[in-house]
């Protein structure tokens, strides 16, 4: 019996394996006539899977915990029993702001602390002439671009909430609003840092890879309801997207996978603006290039394993800034909406590697570790945080409590 599934997505390069699921014929194979319908804005996805257009969607990481916690206009119950994949985005400047943080000791090399102190330098050198903060753009609230710029910032002894401006601009319209000096700098996923760079208007200063390594991004959100009244129909998507994941890992198959996306219907830019991703090596502007293990990282080490400890660190930012209270209630919802059970449940008969636990520690990991699992062997790590912090998701309120005295020093 075949399944008919509408699924939304945004025009960046991590939809890349919803997108080749069906283009490349991994739904179809499982049954599912998979349609596609690309959206503009987060928030268009957040509020089309609430009132049903779509039954799933390529979604932030943290979108389905706002959801569910209450944060979203249109109130919708939505799961995430699939990640997309890890990593992927960057931080991403006008030149003018470059050249400002080189001449405070940035360089061209992505290294998170080091440009941080640059452009906490030039903050303060600007505050003192009396000149604007710097605005800065992310894509959503409640998004994984948000919470690591600010992640960052406030590492680096950067007040993101007094210090600068954080604006939201879709992703499409990044690179056109920094040429146009509407914005000074964003945290956005790739392509659309690329695109900036290839315009000759931005500098890449660093990546979601080095801030926190294997890291979490986007995620495929289902509405709970659709998921319950259709388990063989999700069973069978999450099997057409483990294949399609594994596909676009492997090297052999990125030149067809730039040029499928590549499409107008999907992201519309040349294939040589999407291999960055593809392949780790960025050009960051002015003639700069560096490369980056696990950029973007679509299938390999677990990449599609809903962590509930990925759901709650996003949960930590959440409390961080302000966005949600730390409740027992609160902290309940954020852990049940990432659904491991699903997963594996979807999996198995497959014979793959699965994780033997729901959560893990976040940043202890120093190289790649070969872990216990179910099936196939499975290699997690590394997944430290830049600033040698460590998430454990059994030590929720010390970690909250320890983030509110870090951001209180800066």
């Amino acid at each position: 019996m075949g399944h008919e599934i509408t699924a939304g997505f945004m025009p960046l390069f991590d939809s890349a394996v919803l997108v080749a699921a069906r283009e490349m014929g991994f739904a179809a194979r499982e049954g599912i006539e998979l349609k596609l319908q690309r959206e503009t804005s987060w928030a268009n996805i957040r509020d089309r899977i609430a009132i049903g257009h779509f039954d799933v969607a390529h979604m932030l990481g943290p979108m389905p915990l706002a959801c569910n916690l209450g944060l979203t206009p249109l109130a919708s119950e939505t799961i995430v029993p699939f990640s997309l994949g890890l990593g992927g985005n960057c931080v991403t400047v006008s030149n003018a702001v470059w050249q400002g943080m080189a001449a405070h000791g940035a360089a061209p090399d992505l290294d998170p602390a080091r440009a941080g102190a640059a452009l906490r330098a030039l903050i303060r050198e600007r505050a003192g002439a009396g000149r604007d903060p710097l605005r800065f753009a992310v894509v959503h609230p409640h998004s994984g671009h948000n919470y690591e710029l600010r992640y960052w910032l406030a590492a680096c002894g950067v007040d993101p909430t007094q210090e600068i401006e954080i604006v939201i601009v879709p992703p499409p319209f990044m690179a056109d609003a920094l040429a146009a000096g509407r914005i000074d700098g964003y945290c956005v996923g790739e392509p659309w840092n690329s695109a900036s760079v290839a315009a000759g208007t931005g500098h890449i200063v660093t990546v979601k890879a080095l801030l926190w390594r294997n890291s979490p991004e986007k995620v495929v959100g289902v509405r709970k309801a659709w998921a319950q009244e259709n388990p063989d129909a999700l069973a069978a998507l999450l099997r057409a997207l483990h294949h399609s994941a594994r596909w676009c890992q492997d090297p052999a198959n990125h030149q067809e996978l730039a040029a499928v996306m590549a499409q107008p219907g999907f992201l519309g830019l040349p294939p040589a603006v999407q291999m960055p991703i593809l392949t780790g090596h960025l050009d960051l502007g002015g003639g700069a290039e560096w490369a980056i293990d696990d950029f973007f990282v679509p299938f390999d080490k677990a990449a599609n394993f809903p962590w509930k400890s990925h759901a709650l660190w996003f949960y930590t930012q959440m409390v961080r800034w302000g966005h949600v209270e730390h409740t027992p209630e609160n902290l309940a919802i954020a852990r049940d909406c990432y659904r491991p059970d699903l997963y594996r449940s979807a999996l198995k008969p497959l014979g793959v590697a699965l994780p033997g636990a729901n959560a893990k520690v976040e940043g202890a990991l120093k190289a790649a570790t070969p872990v216990g699992s179910a099936g196939a062997s499975l290699v997690l790590g590394p997944d430290g945080f830049f600033d040698g912090q460590i998430f454990d998701p059994d030590e929720i309120d010390a970690y909250i409590a320890g983030q509110k005295l870090v951001r209180a020093e800066a």
